[in-house]
C-alpha cells in the first residue's frame, strides 16, 4: 500500500512525538503498519509518501535511482536568469557542491493557500516563486541552496516525487494509490 500525504506546516514527518510543539503523523488518521518513505522538515509543506512496502525508500529516493522531487520555494526578491543558472549548476552548500538540477521561475506565479501561521511579509522586498528539480535530496538541501544564493526560502512546498504529484489534494489530506501503478511509473522513468 502505498499513501499520498499533503503534510502540511509544523507536522513532523514521523508518528512519535519529538518533544517539540510540533503535530506528528498519527493525528491524520493513516492505516497501521505505514510508515514515511523519506522526510519533510516540520517547516516544509507538501507530499509526503506512506507505505507498508519494504524497500520501497531505497528504490524510490536513493540519488543513484535517479528519481526526481520537485519543489516549489517562495524566495526573497526576484532571481536573475543568472542567480537561477547558478542554482542549476549546483552550489556549495555544507563544504559540499550539490548535484545539477533544473530551476525555473514559476509563470505564472501559483496561487496557494494562505500557510498557517503565515509567511513573513517585507513590504519592500518581493517575493516569488520557483521550481527545483532534484535528484538527490539532503538535509534541508533547498533551503541551503536558495540562502547560498542570496535568496532566502520563506515557504517550501514539495509538490513531486518521480511521477506521483498531490494534484487537488487538500493540505492535511490523504488518499491511496496502487503500489502496481507506483513500480510501473518508476521503471518508465529509468527509460
Amino acid at each position: 500500500m502505498v499513501l499520498v500525504f499533503n503534510k502540511p506546516f509544523g507536522v513532523l514527518s514521523q508518528f512519535t512525538p519529538d518533544g517539540s510543539k510540533n503535530r506528528t503523523l498519527s493525528e491524520f488518521g493513516f492505516p497501521k503498519g505505514v510508515y514515511p518513505i523519506g522526510r519533510l522538515d516540520a517547516d516544509s509543506e507538501g507530499l509526503l509518501l506512506l507505505s507498508d512496502e519494504a524497500g520501497l525508500n531505497n528504490r524510490l529516493l536513493d540519488p543513484d535511482h535517479g528519481h526526481e522531487r520537485e519543489y516549489w520555494a517562495q524566495v526573497e526578491r526576484i532571481p536573475t536568469p543568472d542567480t537561477l543558472q547558478e542554482l542549476e549548476q549546483g552550489v556549495t552548500i555544507q563544504g559540499r557542491k550539490t548535484l545539477p538540477c533544473q530551476v525555473t521561475l514559476l509563470d505564472p506565479q501559483p496561487r496557494l493557500p494562505p500557510r498557517d501561521p503565515p509567511i513573513r511579509v517585507r513590504k519592500n522586498i518581493p517575493d516569488c516563486w520557483i521550481s527545483l528539480r532534484l535528484t538527490e535530496g539532503k538535509n534541508r538541501q533547498v533551503r541551503r541552496m536558495t540562502s547560498a544564493i542570496g535568496h532566502p526560502t520563506l515557504r517550501l512546498i514539495r509538490v513531486r516525487i518521480a511521477q506521483i504529484n498531490m494534484g487537488d489534494l487538500p493540505t492535511g489530506h490523504w488518499r491511496k494509490i496502487e503500489a502496481n501503478s507506483l513500480f510501473h511509473q518508476m521503471s518508465n522513468d529509468k527509460r
